[in-house]
Order: C-alpha cells, then sequence, then structure tokens
C-alpha cells in the first residue's frame, strides 16, 4: 500500500500541460523548498507543469521537515531502517509519477525529475528502475546510490545531469564524480557541470545549465 503524496504545482504559463517537472527535495524540507524554482524556469518552459510533491515521512533530525527516508550518521536511525524507508518512498514515488501520467495523459518522455540533495538519491534510484525512461534526469548535490547495482538493477536510461557545489559540505563534492563514474560505465547519457565556490545550494549558474537541459529533453 502506497501513501499518498502532498504536491504543490505551479501550473503551465501557456495554460496547456505539454510537459512535468517533478521537484524532489531534500532531507528536511518540503515541496515548498524547491516549488519557488518554477518562477525562474516557467518563462523558457511555457507549457510545463511543475509538481513539488513533499516527501511522505516527517522528519527524525528536522521535526518540522520531511524525509524520504531516514539517515543513519544524521538522525540515529539504523542502516535497516534507512533501507526500508528508502523502499517504500521509491514505491510511493512510482505510484506517484504513474498517477501524473494518467491523469494528465503524459507519456514517461514528457516528465523529467529535478531533485536536489536527498530528492536527488531518490530520482537516481528510481528513474532508471522504471520500465520506460523519463525525459531526463537533474541531480543537484546528491549522491548515487548502490553504485555498485546500477548496472545490473537499471531497466531504462533516461540522460542525466548531475550538478555539484565544489564547496558543498554536506554531501561530499566527490559523490558527483563517483555517481558520473557509474552511470557513464552503465551506458547512461550523463553531463556534468561544476558550481564553482558553491556550497550545498543550487547556484545561478547551475539552474542555468539546468534550464538548457530540460528545454533540450523536454518535448516542445
Amino acid at each position: 500500500m502506497t501513501r499518498e503524496l502532498k504536491t504543490g504545482r505551479a501550473a503551465p504559463k501557456s495554460g496547456r500541460v505539454k510537459s512535468a517537472v517533478v521537484f524532489l527535495h531534500g532531507y528536511g524540507a518540503d515541496g515548498a523548498d524547491l516549488l519557488g524554482l518554477a518562477e525562474p524556469l516557467a518563462p523558457h518552459l511555457p507549457d510545463t507543469l511543475f509538481l513539488a510533491p513533499d516527501a511522505p515521512e516527517r522528519c527524525v533530525g528536522t521535526p518540522f521537515g520531511r524525509q524520504w527516508f531516514p539517515i543513519p550518521w544524521l538522525d540515529g536511525s539504523s542502516e535497516e531502517a534507512a533501507a526500508a524507508g528508502l523502499a517504500a518512498s521509491a514505491a510511493d514515488l512510482d505510484a506517484f509519477l504513474d498517477k501524473l501520467l494518467e491523469d494528465e495523459g503524459l507519456t514517461p518522455s514528457q516528465i523529467a525529475l529535478f531533485g536536489f540533495s536527498q530528492g536527488t538519491m531518490m530520482s537516481l534510484h528510481v528513474a532508471p528502475r522504471r520500465a520506460a525512461p523519463v525525459a531526463g534526469v537533474v541531480a543537484f548535490s546528491g549522491r548515487l546510490l548502490r553504485p555498485e547495482a546500477l548496472a545490473a538493477e537499471a531497466v531504462s536510461k533516461p540522460p542525466v545531469l548531475l550538478v555539484h557545489g565544489d564547496a558543498d559540505p554536506v554531501v561530499p563534492f566527490a559523490d558527483m564524480g563517483l555517481a558520473g563514474d557509474a552511470l557513464v560505465a552503465a551506458g547512461f547519457e550523463t553531463y556534468a557541470h561544476v558550481m564553482p565556490g558553491t556550497g550545498h545550494g543550487i547556484a545561478p549558474d547551475g539552474l542555468s545549465v539546468a534550464l538548457s537541459f530540460l528545454k533540450d529533453k523536454l518535448p516542445g
């Protein structure tokens, strides 16, 4: 039984839904944390619906925020709890994406995932295990979970853009290279952009590269 995700929306400027971007927030935040990015992106993607679901669990480490799964080194949870949380949230996100496709009459090639931090971990975990590839995955400041399993478990291979600040104190910048190596080795079309001097966040140069990627990969 999957959990329904409370979701913020920003309607397309044109009034016509021809594509969708799903923002997946980081640990301790919620959907509203990323939905504001729709404002600078929407004028360039006028037919795109922007969605920002809240993660299904209340965050252990930040009680007013949400989490996709617990993080042992931050909240003292067990590795078993983290694995179970990831599996449950992956099922929730899959169900959310399936419902999005049905409700909006879209195909997988018309939706993109845009993750930040733990939301990137979810995006890079779920997208390759879906039956049909999404249009693309924008992966900010996160990491690829279980990179050693990617090649064997990937069912579809959407294009991926990795973006990371080289001064990130939360998720090490080196994780970008580890993810890139695994994605390339598994046959994914992979792009990368380094945000110079940026910590754990989304800098203007990174957002500009993400917009170019989305304009290239989404239809219309």
